[in-house]
């Protein structure tokens, strides 16, 4: 899917649980389900957008130390 996604979008959250040195990802829920993930830091330098299912995928494989 080639879109464009805009990065002033006001729906970018940070974890609580991010630290103060700057690098952390930020997360937006879109309306259709997708989740988008973006560098804190660069937030105009790219965009990855997955399905709600891959994205639960990708944080269970981070808990499990498989990534």
């Amino acid at each position: 899917m080639n879109e464009v996604i805009d990065p002033s979008w006001g729906g970018w959250r940070k974890s609580r649980h991010s630290m103060s040195n700057g690098d952390c990802v930020e997360v937006a829920l879109f309306t259709d389900g997708r989740v988008g993930l973006r560098d804190s830091k660069n937030p105009s330098g790219g965009t990855i957008v997955l399905a709600a299912e891959e994205f639960r995928d990708l944080l269970t494989d981070i808990k499990q130390g498989k990534i």
